[in-house]
């Protein structure tokens, strides 16, 4: 049977429908055969910190084993030693966590990482991500991107986001593809779009995505012409232009080819997509971000909420909250509502949105399962623990498994920054890295205080399957 089907698959790919079937054509050949289906993250990253208190669910305290602090300074009361891993069926989750309760067998509640090598402060910006330090520059690849690059797509890697200016269309702020080369995160949800499924949209936007390539095309010839009157250090860097202008090209006629698929996939455009107000916006983003992941044009998405430098003084007022997030983040109150109890309101909203994204995936069969048994859903803050933080610890929620490669639905808690078997977010990268099947030992930049006392390669091990 399987070998029928493959045969079948393959001659349907040869025909005259193969360019608008090509990705659907291209799972289910590879599933025919045997092959997983493809893992695909998502991240989304949210400013101004996420104190721990707000993700831990009810009814388990923190792990109050702890050891003297030593020689590392700064952490008041001592360290905590030890692992902490209780399962969260019997466990309620926190309100701002609510909304992804009926897949609580799919979550893990991470507490107990560091994150020193980044700074702190404000934001970490391009850190968060990539595990290295937040001033400057990127100082190599983010996570996303990494990931994005292994796991492949017409688009590697799809940002996504939300400042505070309406106006924002392209923000570099939280991603990174190598040390120095920032990824762009759209904050325009209506050009995203454009950018996504131009080729499938009509009116405007359609005559806009066909006009791009014989521009394309030109740029390629002219370079190619250039190229060949120079020689050396100058002939290379022009054939990295040439490199740039094909891909985009290459990348343009996919999208043609994929015409079909996009239109079946492609979300309504509705006011939410122009709208001033940042919920909206928000909202769009992951509208487009489910059709991205279900069209098969990317296997990595992020999406950045007031994330980076300047951007934490977003203000959610569709929420009802007019008071911005700096100020919550200081502990300012609003409308006899306390920064604890707005910043959960804000959370809440996040993962009901997280959740849509859950039923999204779900919604669509992929090998004996669903296409969210094959994701994995990423949240934590570019600001770590605190408004003003100082990356002691943080926070992060884990949603789905990636094919079964994580253990999930569980609180995990692991050692304190300095403790016997301490990890920091460069190791969960790793572990992220290693559960997609990039098997490296690290990721990011050494903690320079932990120095060699911690063991800082490979991943985290209690989070494999």
């Amino acid at each position: 049977m399987t070998a029928n089907r493959r045969q079948f698959l393959t001659n349907v790919s040869l025909g005259a429908g193969a360019t608008v079937l090509s990705p659907m054509l291209a799972r289910l050949h590879a599933e025919a055969g045997g092959a997983a289906p493809a893992k695909r993250v998502v991240f989304v990253v949210e400013g101004n910190g996420v104190p721990w208190h707000q993700i831990q669910p009810k009814g388990i305290e923190r792990n109050k084993n702890l050891i003297a602090s030593g020689t590392y300074t700064g952490r008041s009361g001592g360290v905590r030693e030890g692992v902490c891993d209780v399962p969260l069926k019997d466990h309620d989750l926190p309100a701002a966590l609510d909304p992804v309760s009926f897949v609580k067998d799919r979550v893990t509640v991470l507490q107990g990482l560091s994150g020193k090598m980044c700074g702190g402060g404000h934001s970490s910006d391009f850190g968060a991500l990539g595990a290295f330090t937040s001033k400057g520059p990127p100082a190599g690849p983010t996570i996303d991107c990494a990931l994005g690059k292994h796991l492949g797509g017409v688009f590697p890697h799809v940002g996504l986001g939300m400042t505070e200016r309406p106006g924002d269309t392209v923000v570099y702020n939280c991603s990174a593809v190598a040390a120095g080369t920032a990824a762009p995160t759209q904050t325009n949800p209506a050009l995203a779009y454009q950018a996504l499924f131009g080729s499938a949209a009509g009116g405007a936007a359609k005559k806009a995505f066909d006009s791009r390539k014989p521009l394309l095309d030109h740029l390629a010839a002219d370079v190619k012409r250039a190229e060949a009157s120079l020689a050396g250090p100058e002939r290379e860097k022009l054939q990295g232009y040439l490199r740039a202008f094909e891909t985009m090209r290459d990348r343009h006629g996919k999208l043609v080819e994929m015409e079909a698929t996009l239109k079946k996939n492609a979300p309504p455009v509705t006011d939410k997509f122009t709208s001033a107000v940042e919920t909206d916006r928000l909202d769009a983003q992951f509208s487009l971000a489910g059709a991205a992941l279900v069209s098969g044009l990317t296997n990595a998405v992020t999406i950045a909420s007031g994330a980076g430098n300047p951007y934490f003084s977003v203000r959610f007022k569709g929420l009802g909250i007019t008071l911005d997030k700096h100020s919550i983040g200081h502990g300012g109150g609003f409308e006899g509502k306390t920064a604890d109890e707005l910043s959960t309101t804000i959370r809440r909203f996040h993962f009901e949105l997280i959740a849509r994204l859950v039923k999204t995936l779900q919604g669509v069969k992929e090998g004996n399962g669903t296409m969210f048994d094959n994701t994995l859903i990423v949240y934590l803050s570019d600001g770590a623990e605190g408004h003003h933080s100082r990356c002691w610890e943080w926070p992060a929620v884990l949603i789905g498994n990636l094919g079964g490669a994580l253990k999930t639905g569980r609180y995990l808690e692991l050692p304190g920054h300095g403790a016997k078997g301490h990890k920091h977010i460069g190791n969960l990268y790793t572990t992220f890295l290693n559960a997609a099947g990039d098997q490296r030992e690290t990721f990011g930049q050494p903690d320079q205080i932990l120095g060699g006392d911690v063991d800082q390669k490979g991943g985290v091990a209690e989070l494999l399957a």
